[in-house]
């Protein structure tokens, strides 16, 4: 008996150990969230105030500008004394997110309730209504605009958008002739009282994408939802000729964001549709052509775009979309096929923008840059033999002309300065730039370089005492931005992006306080004395 007593337990165990691992992720935050929100965003507020205590949030210029203006009412001093005056837990995360619908759309801000008294209390303020109304246990404070809704736990605040809806966004652009579209008035109450009752089937609690995000450790989660953006839009409905839906069908942007020392650093994963998805997984690159990058003859980069993809995912994209008809017909009016198009391209392109100066009128310029590895010769021959019945015979070569282009074995570049052309086609590949270690092992890289465009801008237009001044603080907080991905995994392709500041030291949420702090109090001297571009000014140095 016992015996079997023990053998039951054991199996007992396992059954609930392989039954947990086939079960699906679900999460808390996404409980009280619509799954067809088109965007969340998740603050994790306990990280948030621990990088950037409110104490050191108070002493940010444009704050203490806030705060001294006697216009702004008692109750937002109070809440900007303490955010806790709210009645809001500032400790649990702050959820806000946007969900779209047939009438147009509207905003909500989630979260936990610390002290029901002073949530009452603030909202009551912030809405102009002192009678709440009470169904089920939870509480509602609503005017024509939004509505601030509460039971003992948490809250929602729901904001009506109308302007989601296109319909209603352009309802003033009719003529007189034509009455405006009636537009449909919201019940926010309603709308809230929803969001409390919500199925947690039709919540992101289930979405396991949405879980998996959730378990990364991060500042801020940010989720994006391309098919419920695009669903009922009039520019998608315009395009119903084609297959478009297939492109946004499935289409998901789920990322993080983290403050770090010195950098803003953010990683994303972008999903798609079953079709979307199996182009992606089959045709998505290796690692950018290195040796293209090289190549590039000036030694001051201000951008840079570098790709490696396969090619033949061209064709199956277009013929996704339904696009495949176009495309054959706009190729062969111009001597050329699709197939002609994909055999003559090997998979690389680099676009660059480098060496800005002024040309000899004092007129902004820079040398430019795009180029593509060569597949199939004589497809390739075909593009640029289309390339001149498009442009002229002598393209790049008339008097004046501001496009040149050039080619050998393995490469076809074409810019505005045919000297760089020429250099970047006949040269080896020896350049180094310190960016391209971080980059070239993904199928996607990219480069902006602030300080060197920033360095360009100091001398671009004459600056006042207060331009100046922001300009010097821009300066020293914007370094530069490398952002790599395209790589396929785990069902998305991954992208990750460094914001990079010039004090590699401080905390980069803490250096974004004191930046706003530092613009917002110039931009509000500048209102204040009335200031405003000289636009005549302007036009007259662009002609110098």
């Amino acid at each position: 008996m016992q015996t079997r007593f023990v053998s039951f337990i054991l199996i007992a165990f396992t059954a609930v150990i392989i039954f947990s691992s086939c079960s699906k992720k679900s999460n808390t935050q996404g409980r009280y969230i619509p799954k067809t929100a088109a965007i969340v965003l998740q603050i994790n507020t306990g990280s948030v105030t621990a990088k950037l205590p409110w104490a050191e949030v108070k002493q940010n210029e444009l704050f203490k500008d806030m705060y001294a203006d006697t216009a702004v009412a008692a109750y937002i001093k109070a809440a900007l004394d303490n955010p806790e005056n709210t009645g809001i837990d500032i400790k649990n995360d702050i959820i806000f997110f946007v969900q779209k619908d047939s009438t147009g759309g509207y905003a909500v801000i989630e979260g936990m309730v610390k002290d029901a008294a002073k949530f009452k209390q603030f909202n009551s303020n912030a809405t102009k209504i002192s009678a709440e109304t009470e169904k089920d246990g939870i509480h509602f404070l609503t005017n024509q605009k939004m509505t601030a809704s509460w039971n003992k736990d948490r809250f929602a605040i729901v904001m009506d958008a109308p302007q989601m809806n296109e319909v209603n966004k352009f309802r003033n652009t009719y003529d007189s002739a034509s009455p405006p579209p009636v537009r449909v008035k919201r019940d926010l109450a309603a709308a809230a009282a929803q969001l409390f009752s919500l199925k947690e089937d039709n919540s992101l609690a289930k979405e396991e994408k949405f879980s998996e995000l959730l378990s990364t450790k991060a500042d801020i989660h940010f989720w994006l939802n391309g098919e419920a953006f695009n669903t009922a839009s009039m520019g998608m409905a315009a395009l119903s000729m084609v297959n478009m839906s297939k492109l946004y069908e499935g289409a998901i942007v789920a990322g993080t964001a983290n403050f770090e020392n010195g950098k803003i650093v953010a990683d994303i994963r972008s999903y798609a549709g079953k079709e979307m998805t199996a182009i992606w997984k089959k045709y998505s690159g290796s690692k950018v052509n290195s040796d293209m990058v090289k190549r590039i003859p000036d030694k001051d980069i201000a951008v840079l775009l570098a790709m490696n993809f396969k090619p033949e995912g061209i064709r199956e994209f277009i013929k996704l979309a339904g696009m495949e008809g176009f495309a054959n017909m706009g190729a062969t009016f111009v001597g050329f096929t699709l197939d002609d198009f994909i055999k003559a391209n090997k998979g690389d392109i680099v676009f660059a923008v480098a060496d800005i100066k002024k040309d000899s009128m004092g007129k902004p310029d820079a040398n430019i840059i795009f180029s593509v590895s060569i597949g199939d010769k004589n497809s390739f021959g075909k593009l640029i033999d289309a390339g001149k019945k498009i442009g002229g015979e002598k393209m790049g070569a008339a008097a004046g002309s501001k496009v040149f282009y050039n080619s050998n074995e393995n490469y076809f570049a074409i810019g505005n300065n045919k000297a760089g052309i020429d250099k970047y086609i006949s040269s080896a590949g020896n350049n180094s730039f310190p960016f391209l270690d971080k980059i070239y092992n993904s199928p996607l890289g990219a480069y902006v370089n602030f300080q060197y465009i920033l360095a360009y801008m100091k001398n671009d237009a004459p600056k006042d005492s207060l331009e100046n001044a922001q300009y010097d603080a821009t300066v020293k907080m914007w370094d530069n931005l490398i952002a790599t991905g395209g790589e396929f995994s785990n069902g998305g392709v991954t992208q990750h992006v460094e914001i990079n500041l010039v004090d590699k030291t401080t905390n980069s949420l803490k250096q974004l306080n004191n930046y706003s702090g530092i613009m917002g109090s110039i931009e509000k001297k500048k209102k204040a004395i009335g200031y405003k571009w000289d636009e005549e000014a302007m036009k007259m140095d662009s002609l110098k």
